[in-house]
């Protein structure tokens, strides 16, 4: 007999009843995912944790830069005279300042037109060349023109030309044009309201004396006809040195500042003047009298001393969170008792109770500033106690934090350390030093530069190249060396890459070539129509010398003016910089690393790919994999068990069914038996 739906045969729920012996045989599923669920409350608990380091390592980032504990202030008893800012660099004082002038920038007029868009001349091309300098000497007359004075091209600046031509003769058009070329020049026009009352006016964009202003205009010949008419030249040509060709005005004089500081002289060719206070940057507003009051910044370092503690405390209130247990509840945190945890707690109170490592100053560790460990694993901080500090080794307190290091010797300065480099004294021998790459004429240069003939140059310098054009013009061999210098370092395909050059001119009129970069990648080669005019036949190059020696007795890989330990030495990976001196014995450098070094390097060991934290959830994730495979296995189980019952309670449904038919039947032929006796 066939059963169309379990049950029906024995008129019994037995779906309920296999349901009910499937509940019993999954059993083991609820332990699976109660394990499954604490891996992952677990793996989440890490995840935590790995975020709070991360945290804790990004505040000790910026802890360990010295100069942010070393910071000063500057104020002034009279800021509308001068202001003052301050770096690490500068000395704790009073400076009293007068300040007796204020730098300016040279402004010159032209004479009056009356139209500001009529043309001026008959538009035949022209060059208006712009040069920076200085003017000395001689009278300035009242009419803003001078006599007898002298003009000394500024050989840092570039000098700069436009062409004046037809599409922009009028005076909007000098002016549009000048504007557009950046020539280190403003042009603007002033109406005075006379009868020709367009004036136009020329202002160096830069302040001091060096940056005066000498104009020449000179007629462009087109198909080799040069135009007579001087109409341009008439009204713009300027050379404070020559009488005849000061066309304009000058309105207002370059100058500099000018000022006393504790009585010493000194003068700016801005109104921002850096260096004469080492470390501090004055910048003048107006003529008077002032005190410059440096002092040490200790609000910065108390802030970088107590952002440490809290940071460090948040990390400790996380760790705590996550291996609590509440008595109330009896639930503990995810990762209460685990063996990982404990040990990060452990190395981290270790490094904390511990003297920085390689400090040889009066301040190697924490509780000398009010920094300790409590019984509950917070750090305290005892601000009496730091302000104590602070006051009497307010620069020892900063190398408690970041990584320093101090040489013996002034020419040698650390200049960057890894995580490989291990604290303590390096012994320093230098056997080259670097030199920079130069090229030296091989005769006098001809100071007379042509148009066509000897003034272009090709040149190749620490691996760029460009072509530059000097103007043309007679030149003493200081003056060509000087425009020489100025027309290289403002080409901008040397300058966007801090290529430059140093040229100089000796007592024989012999040009070298300098570059401003150390070691082998420095050098300088020449070409063009005004190589050989320059610097003869035969011009001698010389490639430039890295920096070599040792740090504690292992040669070093130098690089310029760097010298940079190699791998397996407890010096790996220090990186200092040699800047003069001689060779032999340079003394040592100590190098240290404060807290924040440390415990940063501490963390990278938790969190890195072979670190504690990594292991263990590497670890976690594995047993998760298990347990979704014994989860299979057991659902695996749990099917064929299920399809055994049904297997089973069908042929019992059958059997009940057949054995129940049967009663039937004899119940009926009994019944029918029954009623034959009655008859």
């Amino acid at each position: 007999m066939a059963i169309s739906s379990l049950g029906v045969g024995s008129n019994l729920d037995l779906n309920s009843i296999i349901t009910q012996l499937m509940a019993i045989e999954s059993q083991p599923l609820k332990s699976l995912a109660v394990k499954e669920a604490s891996y992952q409350a677990k793996l989440s608990a890490y995840g935590g944790l790995s975020g709070a380091l991360s945290s804790f390592q990004g505040a000790l980032a910026g802890l360990s830069d010295l100069s942010k504990f070393q910071q000063l202030t500057a104020s002034s008893s009279e800021a509308t005279v001068a202001t003052a800012a301050a770096t690490s660099k500068a000395v704790a004082g009073s400076y009293n300042i007068n300040l007796t002038q204020l730098a300016q920038a040279q402004s010159l007029a032209s004479a009056g037109v009356a139209s500001a868009s009529a043309p001026i001349g008959d538009g035949a091309p022209v060059t208006l060349t712009f040069r920076f300098g200085t003017i000395s000497g001689g009278t300035l007359g009242s009419d803003g023109r001078y006599a007898g004075a002298a003009f000394t091209e500024n050989p840092d600046v570039t000098a700069a030309s436009i062409t004046i031509d037809s599409s922009n003769n009028s005076l909007q058009g000098i002016r549009d044009a000048i504007n557009k070329a950046n020539l280190g020049v403003t042009a603007t026009i002033v109406a005075d309201g006379s009868a020709e009352p367009n004036r136009l006016v020329l202002t160096s964009n830069k302040t001091g004396v060096a940056s005066s202003m000498k104009i020449s205009v000179d007629s462009v010949p087109v198909d080799g006809e040069t135009s007579s008419d001087t109409a341009l030249k008439d009204l713009l040509a300027y050379d404070p040195a020559g009488s005849g060709t000061q066309k304009l005005t000058q309105t207002s004089a370059a100058q500099n500042t000018l000022l006393t500081l504790n009585g010493i002289a000194v003068t700016s060719a801005t109104n921002t003047i850096t260096g004469a206070i080492d470390g501090v940057t004055l910048t003048a507003s107006k003529v008077g009298t002032t005190t410059i009051s440096i002092a040490r910044d200790t609000s910065s370092t108390q802030k970088n001393v107590s952002a440490f503690v809290k940071s460090y405390n948040e990390l400790t209130a996380t760790l705590k969170s996550l291996t609590a247990y509440n008595a109330d509840t009896k639930i503990g945190g995810p990762l209460l008792g685990d063996s990982t945890v404990r040990a990060i707690q452990n190395e981290l109170s270790k490094m904390i109770t511990s003297p920085a490592t390689g400090l040889s100053g009066s301040l190697t560790n924490l509780p000398q500033i009010g920094v300790s460990l409590q019984k509950d694993g917070t750090l305290a901080l005892d601000s009496a106690k730091l302000q104590k500090a602070m006051d009497n080794n307010f620069n020892d307190i900063g190398k408690l934090f970041a990584v320093t290091g101090t040489a013996s010797d002034s020419l040698i300065s650390y200049a960057g350390s890894t995580l490989a480099t291990k604290a303590g004294s390096n012994a320093i021998n230098i056997s080259v030093l670097a030199t920079k790459g130069q090229l030296v004429g091989s005769t006098a240069a001809n100071t007379a530069i042509t148009a066509g003939v000897n003034d272009e140059l090709t040149l190749i310098i620490d691996g760029i190249t460009s072509t530059i054009k000097l103007s043309t013009g007679n030149y003493t061999p200081a003056k060509l060396a000087a425009h020489l210098q100025a027309t290289i370092n403002g080409d901008t395909a040397f300058s966007k890459e801090s290529v430059a050059v140093e040229v100089s001119a000796d007592s024989n009129g012999v040009l070298t070539l300098t570059s401003n970069r150390y070691g082998t990648a420095s050098k300088v080669a020449v070409s063009g129509n005004g190589a050989e005019s320059l610097l003869g036949v035969e011009p001698m190059a010389t490639t430039g010398v890295d920096v070599a020696g040792t740090i504690n007795g292992v040669a070093a890989a130098g690089a310029g003016q760097f010298l940079t330990a190699g791998a397996g030495s407890n010096a790996a990976g220090l990186k200092i910089q040699i800047t003069g001196g001689s060779p032999g014995d340079r003394g040592t450098l100590d190098f240290s690393q404060g807290y924040a070094s440390q415990l940063s390097k501490l963390i990278d060991g938790f969190l890195g790919s072979d670190g504690l934290i990594s292991s263990r959830t590497d670890g976690l994730n594995r047993g998760i994999k298990d347990v979704g495979k014994s989860r299979d296995a057991v659902n695996l189980r749990l099917t064929n068990i299920e399809a055994q019952y049904r297997k089973q309670f069908t042929a019992l449904d059958v059997m009940i069914s057949n054995m129940t038919s049967t009663s039937n039947y004899l119940t009926q032929q009994l019944a029918a038996l029954a009623n034959l006796n009655k008859q």
